[in-house]
């Protein structure tokens, strides 16, 4: 099962739409993960249209229209990885230990909102994944998103993608 991560998209206020290389990825997903803050609902229903499976939650620069729509956490199980997906998760400091307890039963944990790339695994064995953004990078050095892939179980072939100049053309 191919997963394609991503959050804090912010069409169109921060890009016009998704680069074409995450559209791409879209097509070639199973399951599409967006861990909040699209901004406007358009972008979620051409998501649902083009994804073979969408899970998603709403951020806190998301309003009405994307709230009766998302949950703010999302559950699945996917063969057999329990998945939960939040957009804010709290200050870097203590993180881990904080979603092992706030998310017990959850082997991967996807979170957005500070637009920061993050990989980390709490004592507990709950993997913790940022993807960042692929629209508003802020301070980061590139726009990025997350593929990864479910085997066996488990949750393998982890890659954070940085998004080249030439692959943020929009795709028609």
């Amino acid at each position: 099962m191919r997963l394609l991560i991503v959050s804090d998209t912010h069409v169109p206020k921060r890009g016009r739409d998704l680069p074409g290389v995450v559209w791409g990825e879209v097509e070639r997903a199973d399951v599409v993960v967006h861990a909040g803050d699209w901004v406007e609902v358009g972008l979620l229903d051409r998501l649902e249209a083009r994804s073979r499976r969408l899970i998603g939650v709403y951020g806190n620069n998301d309003g009405a229209e994307l709230r009766a729509r998302l949950p703010e956490v999302a559950y699945a199980e996917l063969a057999g990885v329990r998945l939960a997906v939040v957009h804010e998760t709290g200050p870097a400091k203590g993180r881990e230990r904080r979603c092992a307890r706030d998310f017990p039963d959850t082997d991967v944990l996807v979170f957005g909102h500070s637009h920061i790339p993050w990989d980390s695994v709490a004592e507990t064995g709950l993997r913790l994944l940022n993807p960042g953004s692929p629209t508003d990078r802020r301070r980061q050095p590139e726009h990025t998103y997350l593929t990864a892939r479910i085997s066996a179980g488990q949750l393998t072939d982890v890659v954070l993608h940085a998004i080249e100049k030439d692959q943020e053309r929009v795709a028609r």
